[in-house]
């Protein structure tokens, strides 16, 4: 069993907002190779000791630039190696449709999860519990329905027009609580103001998972302390090519070298993203 990188952006970077790309740090030439080129990109995380890689996309046309259209680029993407490349797709919150959309999705597109970025999007998560988006509670109701897990953004963004009041992992509560068989992934954990909350909510659901994408791994036992203890509620992801993470193999290498016992490592780079996102059955 190898090591998933739960959270790592190969997007089309041609949608997005020139504003919002002069956010990202310079795009290193070999990893804009990596968008035209998964064969190459496979390569590159066989050196860096990677197995699977999930690839997240999502729809924020407001702030970030990009549309349905990721959908389709991810899903091309990975037919490279669906065992290996796990395609994540996004929806917009108010869609109105939304459950013959995550059929399509995922009986056309192959996407195996969904991302949702509220700061980004400009959505509560609980935006359903009174009355504001109730487009919302179909979503979640056939993304429970359909075994496909979402992944929530939580944590701030600098982003131009994020609206960060969104980022709170508190929101979801809602939702772990009315869909317990959804499988719920607190990507960056609440980084850098609600750590303890998004904690707690992995601690309290069953079917929510604490991921620590987007946090050096050397300062992950100061924004969780009691990371080993949280070990069958954690995954790993690196966040690359985020800003601050230059390489997956050196951030892998680095959570490798934190104090925490080997079981725990294991459950959390191995055991554990295949709960979340497990194989594809024989033939699918």
């Amino acid at each position: 069993m190898g090591v998933t990188d739960c959270h790592v952006h190969i997007n089309p970077l041609w949608e997005m907002r020139p504003d919002a790309v002069r956010m990202l740090s310079r795009v290193d030439p070999k990893n804009a190779r990596y968008l035209e080129d998964p064969k190459a990109f496979l390569e590159y995380l066989d050196a860096c000791g990677i197995e699977r890689a999930v690839l997240i996309n999502y729809v924020a046309p407001e702030v970030i630039g990009y549309t349905e259209k990721a959908n389709d680029f991810v899903s091309a993407y990975v037919r490279t190696d669906p065992d290996r490349l796990i395609a994540v797709g996004g929806i917009r919150p108010d869609h109105p449709s939304p459950e013959p959309e995550i059929r399509r999705l995922i009986g056309a597109l192959g996407i195996r999860a969904l991302k949702l970025h509220p700061p980004h999007q400009l959505f509560a998560p609980n935006a359903y519990a009174s009355g504001g988006n109730p487009e919302l509670k179909e979503l979640y109701a056939a993304c429970e329905r359909e075994r496909l897990p979402v992944i929530f953004h939580t944590g701030t963004s600098v982003f131009p027009r994020a609206r960060n009041k969104f980022s709170d992992p508190v929101l979801v509560e809602d939702v772990a609580l009315d869909f317990p068989d959804l499988t719920i992934v607190l990507a960056h954990g609440g980084r850098p103001i609600w750590m303890e909350t998004a904690v707690f909510l992995a601690r309290r659901f069953p079917n929510v998972w604490l991921e620590v994408s987007g946090i050096p791994p050397a300062q992950l036992l100061e924004y969780f302390p009691k990371l080993a203890r949280l070990s069958d509620k954690v995954i790993f992801g690196t966040d690359w090519p985020g800003p601050g993470v230059k390489d997956i193999r050196a951030n892998l290498e680095a959570f490798r070298s934190l104090p925490i016992p080997a079981d725990a490592q294991r459950a959390i780079l191995e055991t554990n993203p295949r709960k979340v996102f497990p194989d594809r059955p024989p033939g699918a």
